[in-house]
């Protein structure tokens, strides 16, 4: 079976990349235990872009539907309602793709 890589690309100004990380942080422990789970990476800009990265790693699409579609939705309405204020991405688009080579590190 192919893994399932959904990468949030989101625009943060740069005032605001410290507030979206926290938010970020304060969110640890809400995706790790959703079915079909393989793992989370929140990537910071080194230079030249506004863009941050929010990638996901899912046993497969229909994994990440049904978290995307239950449980996320769910987090993201908390989530602004315990962070009243100003957005920290001013936009985002989903980037989708299947996993044909994972190479881990060799011994």
């Amino acid at each position: 079976m192919t893994s399932y890589v959904a990468i949030n690309v989101l625009s943060v100004p740069a005032e605001m990349g410290e507030q979206l990380e926290g938010r970020f942080a304060a969110r640890a422990g809400m995706v790790e235990g959703s079915e079909g789970f393989e793992g989370f990476q929140l990537l910071r800009p080194v230079e030249g872009t506004d863009k941050y990265f929010v990638f996901t790693k899912w046993a497969s699409k229909e994994y990440f539907e049904k978290w995307r579609d239950g449980q996320g939705a769910a987090a993201h309405a908390g989530e602004r309602a315990q962070a009243p204020g100003p957005m920290a991405a001013m936009g985002s688009e989903l980037w989708a793709f299947d996993v044909v080579l994972d190479v881990p590190p060799s011994a």
